[in-house]
């Protein structure tokens, strides 16, 4: 990121997420390693570092933390850590021709669509969530061993169901905060 000579700070690289922030390649992330290495790099590339630098260099050290902060973005969400891991081994699975490719990961998906749509109550709004958030965490931990294990398609496979769980999650986060025609429901979904 300097010059190992003049302490002048260099041009951003297109590089790794992993290597800008010195970390081992994987889905496994210490969170708490991450955090440390984010911060640490980023009190020294600030911009505000860098004001009385030459344009330049305030260019170059804005560049380097708006990396810095897409890495650090994209390493601490597990759903974009393991798209971006994929990415890295040549694997797309945000396109839209691979929303057609499970039929039975769709069906589910509608399913449990409708039964967020459909929820009566608030113990069955809360059921549908739970199943979904028990069935995400499953995925999580699929990801780490197919990923440890170089198993692109599982990975990709279950990269897709977490994709859509997490819409799902979403959904159900947004739907919390918009009136029903219950107040008792609700107040049960805050």
């Amino acid at each position: 990121m300097f010059c190992p000579t003049c302490g002048v700070v260099l041009p951003s690289a297109a590089i790794d997420h992993f290597v800008r922030l010195d970390l081992a390649r994987g889905y496994d992330v210490d969170l708490a390693e991450l955090d440390r290495r984010y911060f640490a790099q980023q009190r020294q590339l600030h911009p505000d570092r860098f004001a009385t630098k030459s344009a330049t260099e305030r260019a170059h050290s804005l560049a380097h933390a708006t990396d810095l902060n897409r890495a650090y973005e994209t390493l601490k969400d597990p759903l974009r850590r393991a798209v971006y891991l994929l990415e890295l081994a040549g694997i797309d699975v945000t396109g839209e021709t691979k929303t057609s490719a499970d039929p039975t990961l769709l069906a589910e998906v509608m399913e449990r669509r409708e039964a967020l749509d459909d929820a009566a109550s608030p113990s069955e709004f809360a059921a549908v969530v739970d199943a979904a958030e028990a069935d995400a965490e499953r995925c999580r931990a699929g990801l780490a061993s197919a990923f440890a294990a170089a198993d692109w398609a599982r990975a990709g496979a279950l990269t897709l169901r977490y994709t859509y769980l997490a819409r799902l999650l979403d959904e159900a986060r947004a739907r919390r905060g918009r009136p029903t025609s219950s107040p008792a429901f609700a107040a049960a979904l805050k």
